[in-house]
């Protein structure tokens, strides 16, 4: 584990020496940066990837009997978008800008910077994806929703009308349900976003067919910049 004063402490993983491409990876609610760690190894990209996987702090959950947990923000209620934590939401984007900062002072272009996240891991990529000044290389948000929706048009910058946006989602959730990612995508496209969906007969989870797809589209993502 890797820890840099005041930036959220993550684990890191380098697929080769020198890496030129980075994917900051959220995990969801009540996890941690493990939890994807063994999903990356999967994945087989066509250059060097640094991963970072950040531990969300630990904080009360309301819609959890306020049970002490890793989260990126709180969730009061089970709609998740009647009642939304603003706070912690920005909060947690400013963590984020602090690693994507990072990343850029190691040399990584931005546009080489991913942005990837499970549930409410998602949602905060997607958040952050959406307002960062420049474009990225992508943001993959699985099995999740695009949180303080009504905010975005007087938040989102330019250049994140060109940044790719790979969602997928279960059929099954009953989580964030598949009506809530769908609509989320729906906006997204109704916006102007780069959206590429994609959906599967499985609930709150990850699947071994949904990796595949992630691996095409990230793979897909390089190989277009290297052209």
């Amino acid at each position: 584990m890797q820890t840099m004063n005041s930036v959220l402490p993550h684990i890191t993983l380098e697929t080769g020496k020198s890496p030129q491409h980075s994917i900051i990876w959220l995990h969801g609610l009540g996890a941690d940066g493990e939890d994807f760690v063994s999903i990356a190894e999967e994945i087989n990209l066509p250059v060097t990837i640094r991963y970072l996987f950040p531990h969300a702090p630990k904080q009360p959950v309301t819609i959890n009997g306020g049970a002490i947990m890793r989260a990126w923000y709180d969730i009061m209620v089970s709609n998740m978008v009647v009642q939304q934590d603003a706070k912690g939401i920005r909060t947690s984007q400013a963590a984020i800008e602090m690693l994507i900062a990072q990343e850029k002072q190691r040399g990584i272009a931005t546009d080489n910077i991913f942005l990837a996240g499970f549930s409410q891991g998602g949602a905060i990529a997607l958040h952050t994806g959406l307002r960062h000044t420049s474009r990225l290389g992508g943001i993959l948000a699985l099995s999740t929703y695009l949180p303080l929706a009504e905010t975005l048009p007087n938040e989102t910058s330019a250049a994140a009308l060109h940044t790719p946006i790979f969602m997928a989602h279960g059929q099954n959730d009953t989580i964030v349900t598949y009506e809530r990612g769908k609509a989320s995508a729906d906006e997204l496209r109704k916006r102007g976003y780069q959206v590429e969906w994609h959906e599967y007969g499985m609930p709150h989870s990850v699947c071994a067919e949904e990796v595949y797809d992630i691996q095409t589209w990230l793979t897909h993502q390089l190989n277009t910049k290297s052209l």
